[in-house]
């Protein structure tokens, strides 16, 4: 039964030994323990706020990154409303000066005809007065080719004054 029980001085040492080791550890070892175990334990904390702030900050920058992309979608909207509003405008400003380059060339174009055309009628009276010269002179020539025929017309003509 030696092994089973233990021997009174082997306690004794080895509870001795015990005391001094937790004294030794109490004055060298435990406070610098203890004060790493409180240094981890205000690292870990210090981590957890500064985690609960990273997401308070993510969870902001979520709500920023949406209002930034709404605005954004407002933005472009508004720019592509605006682009539609002045290609109606430029189209519309087109169509308005066609329109009045089309009157302004149709206005000038029927009055160069109007005066080409009084130009045409006159170059045919003078064309139709210089043949009715011509063909008055050839007939004159003609009736008045003898001087018997002169006589009897210059005749008749006096008559016709005198009676007058």
């Amino acid at each position: 039964m030696g092994l089973l029980t233990p021997d009174p001085g082997l306690v004794f040492w080895t509870t001795l030994t015990f005391v001094i080791l937790l004294l030794i550890l109490r004055k060298v070892a435990w406070k610098p323990i203890l004060r790493a175990i409180k240094v981890r334990q205000e690292y870990i904390q210090f981590s957890l706020r500064d985690a609960e702030t990273a997401q308070e900050t993510l969870a902001q920058i979520s709500v920023k990154q949406k209002e930034i992309i709404e605005e954004g979608r407002r933005q472009r909207d508004e720019i592509i409303r605006e682009a539609r509003d002045l290609k109606n405008e430029i189209i519309r400003e087109a169509k308005e000066t066609a329109q009045v380059e089309a009157t302004r060339i149709i206005q000038q174009t029927h009055e160069q005809m109007v005066r080409e055309k009084k130009e045409a009628i006159l170059a045919i009276k003078q064309q139709i007065s210089m043949l009715s010269l011509d063909i008055a002179s050839k007939i004159l020539r003609e009736e008045l080719a003898t001087n018997e025929r002169q006589k009897y017309i210059i005749n008749r003509h006096l008559q016709e004054v005198s009676l007058n």
